[in-house]
């Protein structure tokens, strides 16, 4: 069974219809998109913005601002990063070059088997417990190179 469904503006304009009515719609409306798509397609920006009356642009804008929106579907297992102050501070710089070596991508990307999908994220709650990572829903705290090993050689597994 696949993961993510396949873009439909027809499935689109079902998610967007069942929230349009809330107030400050567009957040849970993006959320709902990412949820059944694995992102926020291109083409759902203009049937969301003429759905609530905004402008693309709005649109746009509340997607690129918020880091959690992608605009691709991600890989099988994502892995993010902490990168605020406490995690940098506790040697998170160090481990996030030590990923993207090991996995062969740059913070942000996937990799070319689509297995991983190496994100940055800017706090997970547990400074802590720094530095921080999270493994599609579940964080791990007090990361170390072998920690981060047996993480990236479970999500590729």
């Amino acid at each position: 069974m696949a993961r993510y469904e396949a873009w439909s503006a027809e499935r689109a304009s079902e998610i967007i219809a069942s929230r349009a009515h809330m107030e400050g719609a567009v957040l849970p409306i993006l959320h709902e998109m990412q949820e059944t798509f694995g992102c926020v397609p291109e083409a759902a920006v203009p049937l969301i913005a003429e759905a609530l009356n905004l402008s693309r642009a709005e649109i746009h804008g509340t997607v690129t601002f918020y880091h959690d929106f992608r605009k691709e579907p991600p890989g099988r297992r994502v892995l993010k990063l902490c990168r605020a102050e406490s995690c940098q501070a506790a040697g998170g710089d160090r481990l996030a070059a030590r990923a993207e070596e090991k996995l062969g991508v740059e913070m942000g990307s996937t990799t070319l088997d689509n297995r991983v999908t190496l994100e940055p994220v800017y706090c997970l709650g547990l400074c802590h417990s720094s530095p921080a990572a999270m493994l599609d829903k579940d964080v791990y705290g007090l990361l170390d190179e072998e920690k981060l090993d047996h993480l990236l050689k479970e999500a590729q597994a």
